[in-house]
């Protein structure tokens, strides 16, 4: 333990053993074979440990493994070392000193700094003035534990200086996420240079734009060589716009367009349609002054409009972050803050949230120990060993932590700063749980909701052993749907993991006063004054609950009673009550024209909900129940005809379809496989396809056409032929996945009924109950090489049923126009008060918004 201490800067530690130059090389002669060169598409962690934050900022820096290139902090070196047996490491450590200072007392003049040369973020909290970086690097040789400084070319095998420098001067594998390096990747447009513009004396206001074509305000770009102003395109993620810049560059041919509301004095978002790619235009500034826009005073906003557009909802974001309060630092266990990878605030505040769960802090916090021995070789790609890091970096407090006292400072800088970290980046999950999803994956702005959602399957997927703490979300709907002309009823049972309630527009209280607002802001936007201080809809949580407990009109309703199609309504009831149950505020919808829209209300939402009045009851006494009747499977002959030839003859893949998934982001290959396995019956068909499919590890992996034989004998297998191997063929999945249904369902269903497409659909219907079972058991083929999984398969649906009286804990708000925009805070209340969870800042709440919020979190009391 002494050799250790030495090694680790400890007091007492003598056994850091540093060679003679004559030793080095004998001394690495046994490790040679170990010791590799990166190659493209290592992933070289040189800023983060696999399981913990630290960094070479810390204490005990950084280990990097010199075979696999994964890096550990000083507690978790060791677990790797006997894991794998690998010896050597690269032990990076910053080191932050206070400045030299001259004769008059101040600092020395800057100069460059050669002592730097790790890609690090540096302290905000430190003046750059008065202290000054230096890193080191050295080789440490486990388990003797012996040091080799670097650089020391003319001792060390040429091999190693290799892989040393290639270390040292890797990029960060997360360079996507890191919005100045993903910007710097654009090209340069090769128009940019000799862009012709227009001498057509058009001039660009500083705001109130609009489409010349349709009127649209939203995602609107400029087009560099006449000046048009027209919308952008509409995509999946809900970015507006009817396609009329694209629309103009074919019908002009005029190549580059700028989005307005982005430009700033340091660049803006350029297009360049005849490259079809985002670009570079290092002449932007005179190109944007042709039209009268001077870049230098202009400002964007984090969602992309100016703050002219914004100023009605100032206020929004002024009460949500509260603003203007002087709020308390919050630090220690259970009050660390995430930091803002730009535009990942959506994944702050529902991990957040999570993690102030008490069942999710023992599932992975409590099981620390047992998730980190088990780990599989590379844990920066197992989902319970980042989820168990995050919760231990949330919960410990290591990483919140008080400033140090203004007198003490002085002592401690008077050698070296040890600089205390406060809060944590999670660049290494965001990483893994977006890995293979277009948006999450994006640096872009997302929906808490959807995340949650996604986040919750995860889990689901990667148990830990029996128990599942997804579970404490989970509960059933029963949908009660009634034939309108028969008054006959059907009863069937969903698993839901949140409550959906609608915003009762039409039950504001103050309907008069948003009226004469409105009118105010139509004239004052006509005639170009300042918009009016914004009006906020104030809507009784009672008449949310009341809208969503209504019956609703169930759209091409076909009554097994009837045989036919006929009006039928849906009510929803709690089947069962949640542990805890997440609400979500429908705030967001689409207009008539297609672009998003934000319900901007106020909703009274109480501190103790009871929905013991949502209790389902089941079949009433007088109720019939239609006839168990499926509806029958019509496929169009031309969308046989069209299967059967694209399985005969691969090469006529609807090019056109394909493109339109491509331009919302997916991979080319994914794209092609989508068109090709639903039989090129159109972008959306193969859309649903995608999203069934995107999480598979080879989704992006080229199309592997079947021979004629294996094609033909899929295709009479879509029309009822049973297959040698019962295996059901990925078209007729695909048909089925493309309905709606799970892809675990579909499986099931084919394999059950001798891939028959309409037997199958009947089988599905016959039996809500099998989804549960069909999950746990594609989840036992999928996770063959899982390190802690459940032996035993569970029975019936797993669900924690109780009383409806809960209590608030949390609520996440939304400040921006839209989900993909804006800015998302978390309010947890701990230890019976109120904390604001704003990135990285934690504090104690002042006024905490209850009514703004968008997903409320309770959990269940006594009654």
């Amino acid at each position: 333990m002494q050799r250790r201490g030495a090694l680790f800067g400890m007091p007492g530690g003598s056994g850091s053993r540093k060679m003679a130059a004559g030793d080095i090389g004998e001394l690495l002669v046994p490790h040679m074979p170990t010791i590799r060169v990166p190659r493209s598409g290592d992933r070289v962690y040189k800023n983060e440990c696999a399981f913990s934050y630290d960094s070479p900022n810390s204490e005990g820096g950084l280990y990097v493994c010199m075979n696999t290139f994964l890096a550990f902090g000083r507690e978790h070196v060791e677990r790797h070392f006997r894991k794998t047996g690998q010896s050597v490491y690269m032990h990076l450590k910053r080191h932050v000193r206070e400045k030299v200072r001259g004769a008059s007392g101040g600092a020395l003049p800057k100069r460059r700094n050669s002592k730097i040369f790790l890609d690090l973020d540096t302290d905000d909290d430190l003046n750059s003035d008065d202290y000054e970086y230096e890193d080191e690097a050295k080789l440490v040789i486990f388990p003797d534990h012996y040091e080799i400084a670097l650089p020391n070319i003319e001792e060390l095998p040429a091999l190693v200086t290799i892989a040393c420098d290639a270390v040292l001067s890797s990029k960060s594998p997360y360079r996507k996420q890191d919005p100045d390096t993903w910007e710097n990747e654009l090209p340069v447009s090769k128009y940019a240079n000799n862009l012709t513009q227009l001498d057509n004396g058009v001039r660009i206001p500083p705001s109130g734009w609009k489409c010349a074509r349709c009127d649209l305000r939203e995602n609107l770009w400029l087009n560099l060589t006449d000046g048009s102003v027209l919308c952008g395109k509409w995509f999946f993620d809900s970015s507006g716009g009817n396609g009329h810049a694209l629309e103009h560059y074919r019908d002009m041919g005029y190549p580059l367009a700028v989005k307005l509301g982005t430009i700033t004095p340091d660049g803006a978002d350029v297009y360049s349609f005849q490259e079809e790619e985002p670009v570079l235009d290092p002449h932007l500034a005179k190109h944007l002054a042709h039209f009268g826009i001077d870049m230098l005073h202009m400002h964007g906003t984090e969602n992309g409009l100016r703050d002219n557009d914004i100023k009605p909802r100032v206020s929004e974001w002024e009460v949500i972050q509260e603003t203007g309060t002087k709020l308390k630092p919050m630090y220690g266990p259970g009050y660390t803050g995430l930091k803002n990878l730009g535009n990942s605030c959506y994944l702050s505040s529902v991990m957040q949230a999570i993690f102030s769960i008490p069942e999710f802090q023992r599932a992975y916090v409590g099981n620390l120990p047992r998730i980190f021995d088990y780990s599989p070789l590379d844990p920066t790609q197992d989902f319970n060993t980042q989820m168990t890091k995050l919760g231990h970096g949330l919960l410990s407090g290591q990483y919140s932590k008080p400033p140090v006292k203004s007198e003490l400072i002085e002592q401690v800088m008077k050698e070296e700063h040890k600089p205390q970290q406060n809060g944590i980046s999670p660049r290494m999950f965001k990483a893994f749980v977006s890995k293979s999803h277009p948006e999450f994956s994006s640096n872009r702005q997302q929906d808490a909701q959807e995340f949650f959602l996604h986040l919750v399957n995860l889990v689901e997927r990667n148990r830990i052993g029996s128990e599942n703490p997804s579970d404490v979300f989970r509960f059933l709907v029963e949908e009660r749907i009634q034939c309108c002309q028969t008054r006959k009823v059907r009863y069937t049972e969903r698993v839901d993991y949140l409550m959906q309630l609608p915003v009762a527009m039409e039950a504001a209280t103050n309907k008069d006063e948003l009226i004469a607002y409105e009118l105010t802001r139509r004239e004052a936007e006509a005639n170009r004054r300042p918009l009016p201080e914004l009006v906020r809809a104030k809507i009784p949580f009672s008449a949310c609950l009341q809208a969503f407990s209504e019956p609703e009109n169930v759209d091409d309703f076909w009554s097994s009673a009837l045989q036919a199609k006929s009006a039928g309504v849906k009510t929803s009831r709690f089947a069962s009550f949640p542990e805890y149950l997440v609400v979500q505020i429908k705030k967001f919808t689409f207009g008539l024209d297609w672009v998003p829209k934000k319900f901007d209300v106020s909703i009274d939402m109480p501190d103790l909900l009871d929905i013991n009045h949502l209790r389902a009851r089941g079949l009433q006494p007088g109720e019939e129940e239609l006839p168990d009747i499926s509806p029958p499977i019509v496929i169009p002959d031309d969308s046989k005809d069209r299967l059967m030839n694209q399985l005969i003859d691969p090469s006529d893949i609807d090019e056109s379809s394909v493109m339109q998934l491509a331009e919302m982001g997916f991979p080319l290959e994914a794209c092609r496989k989508a068109v090709y396995f639903t039989g090129n019956m159109g972008a959306e068909v193969a859309f649903n396809w995608i999203i069934v499919h995107m999480e598979e590890p080879d989704f992006a992996e080229p199309l592997t056409m079947p021979g004629y034989g294996g094609a033909a004998s899929a295709g009479a297998s879509v029309f009822g032929a049973t297959g040698l191997d019962n295996q059901p063929p990925e078209e007729i999945v695909a048909i089925i996945t493309s309905m709606g249904f799970h892809r675990n369902q579909a499986i099931q269903a084919l394999r059950a009924t001798n891939n028959n497409l309409e037997r199958a659909l009947d089988w599905i219907f016959s039996h809500p109950e099998f989804e549960e079972d069909s999950d746990f058991v594609i989840e036992m083929e999928n996770n063959a090489n899982a390190n802690i999984i459940s032996e035993a398969k569970p029975e019936g649906p797993r669900v924690k049923d109780g009383s409806g009286m809960y209590e608030l804990f949390a609520f996440i708000s939304h400040m921006g126009t839209s989900t993909m925009s804006g800015h998302y805070v978390c309010h947890i209340k701990k230890e019976g008060r109120w904390v604001i969870y704003n990135d990285h800042r934690v504090c104690a709440s002042e006024r905490p918004p209850k009514d703004l919020g968008y997903m409320y979190f309770y959990h269940r009391v006594p009654r």
